[in-house]
C-alpha cells in the first residue's frame, strides 16, 4: 500500500508556514479577480496609492525604533517604576503611552516587577496605556487621520494610565485587590519579541560602534518594516474594496451621528474587529469617509488597543481574573468616555 501520509502532509505543513496576512491579500486579490476582475485595477492602485503616502512615515518609524531597540535605550522604562507610589503611576502612563514596545515585551518586565513587590497600581497604569499608542503608531495615525486625531490618541491613552493607575491604587486600599499575581506566571514570551527582556541594562547611543548591536538595529529595521508593510497593505486592500462596495448610508446609520449608541457600538466592536493598531488605521479612516462619527472612531480604536488578544493574554497571564476584570472594565469604560469627549471637542478644533 503507497504511503500517502507524507503526499498529504505536505501541502498541509506549506499552509501552515503561510503567514496569515499575506495569505487572507493572496485570497481577496483572488476572489476580486474571479468575481469582479474589473474592480482589480482601482483596488490595486488605490492600496499601491495610500502605501506610498504612507510610506515616508513608515520609514521614519521604523528607523526610529530601531534605533532605540539598537541603543537600548528601553532600559530607560524600568527608572519609572521608582520611587513614590504616586510618582510611579504618573511616569508608568507617560512611558507607556509614548515608549515603543509591543505587548509581550510586557509580559517579562510586568512579571518581575510585581515579583519585586512593585505596586499593582503602576503597572496597570503601564498596561493600560502601552497598547494604545507609541511613534511609530503616532506617525501613522497622523499619515492617515490627522494630528488632532493622533494627539488625542496619545492624550487619551495617558489619561487612561493615570485613571486605572489611581482607581487601582484605590482598590487595592480596599483589599479587593489583594495577591494579584498568578500562583505561576510565566517570565517570557514566545512571540517574535524574543524571550529576554528588553528592560535590562545600559543605553549605548553610539550603537554603529558595536557589531552587535549594529546587527540588531538592521534586523529591527527588516522586521518592523515587513511587519508594518504587511498589515498596511491588507489594511488598504480592504479600505478600497469597502469603498467600493459597502454603502455609505449602512456604516453612517449604524455608526453615525451625534448620540451615544454609535459610540457604544465602536466601544463593543473595537476588540473583536480589532486586527491590529496598524492596520486598524486605514480601516477607521476609511470607516470615517463612509460616514462613521468621530467619537465612534476614538472609542473604536481606543477600545480595541486595550481588549485585542495581545494585549489581553499580557494582563491574562500574570494576574488573577478579578484584576482581568478591572482592566477590562477600565479599558473599555474608558474608551466610551473617551469617544464621547473626542464627539464633542472634535467640531471645535475644525473651525
Amino acid at each position: 500500500m503507497t504511503d500517502t501520509t507524507s503526499t498529504v502532509g505536505q501541502p498541509v505543513s506549506l499552509l501552515r508556514r503561510v503567514d496569515k496576512a499575506w495569505g487572507v491579500f493572496a485570497l481577496i486579490l483572488l476572489a476580486t479577480a474571479l468575481i469582479v476582475p474589473r474592480s482589480l485595477p482601482t483596488i490595486l492602485h488605490s492600496t499601491l496609492g495610500n502605501l506610498v503616502h504612507t510610506g515616508v512615515y513608515v520609514l521614519f518609524a521604523v528607523l526610529s525604533l530601531a534605533w532605540l531597540r539598537a541603543t537600548g535605550a528601553e532600559a530607560i522604562v524600568g527608572r519609572a517604576f521608582q520611587g513614590r507610589e504616586y510618582r510611579m503611576i504618573i511616569l508608568a502612563s507617560l512611558v507607556g503611552a509614548l515608549a515603543p514596545f509591543c505587548s509581550c515585551e510586557v509580559i517579562p518586565f510586568i512579571a518581575a516587577l510585581l515579583a519585586m513587590g512593585t505596586p499593582l497600581s503602576a503597572a496597570m497604569a503601564f498596561w493600560l496605556s502601552s497598547p494604545i499608542m507609541d511613534p511609530p503608531m503616532f506617525l501613522i495615525t497622523t499619515s492617515a487621520l490627522g494630528v488632532e486625531f493622533a494627539l488625542a490618541k496619545t492624550l487619551a491613552a495617558v489619561g487612561f494610565g493615570l485613571a486605572g493607575g489611581f482607581t487601582v491604587k484605590l482598590l487595592v486600599q480596599s483589599r479587593l485587590l489583594e495577591n494579584p499575581l498568578r500562583k505561576s506566571n510565566p517570565a517570557t514570551c514566545s512571540s517574535c519579541c524574543g524571550d529576554t527582556s528588553p528592560f535590562d541594562g545600559k543605553p549605548h547611543w553610539k550603537f554603529w560602534q558595536e557589531q552587535n548591536r549594529l546587527e540588531t538595529f538592521k534586523s529591527t529595521a527588516l522586521e518592523n518594516a515587513l511587519f508594518l508593510f504587511k498589515w498596511l497593505a491588507l489594511a488598504y486592500l480592504i479600505e478600497a474594496l469597502m469603498i467600493l462596495y459597502v454603502p455609505a448610508e449602512w456604516i453612517a446609520a449604524a455608526l453615525g451621528g451625534d448620540g451615544l449608541q454609535p459610540i457604544a457600538l465602536g466601544t463593543l466592536l473595537g476588540g473583536p474587529a480589532y486586527l491590529n493598531g496598524y492596520a486598524a488605521v486605514p480601516l477607521v479612516a476609511g470607516l470615517l469617509d463612509h460616514g462613521m462619527s468621530q467619537g465612534a472612531a476614538m472609542a473604536f480604536m481606543l477600545a480595541g488597543s486595550v481588549s485585542c488578544i495581545p494585549a489581553a493574554i499580557a494582563v491574562w497571564a500574570l494576574v488573577v481574573p478579578r484584576v482581568f476584570v478591572v482592566y477590562a472594565v477600565l479599558g473599555l469604560g474608558g474608551s466610551f468616555l473617551a469617544g464621547l469627549v473626542w464627539n464633542l471637542l472634535h467640531p471645535a478644533l475644525q473651525v
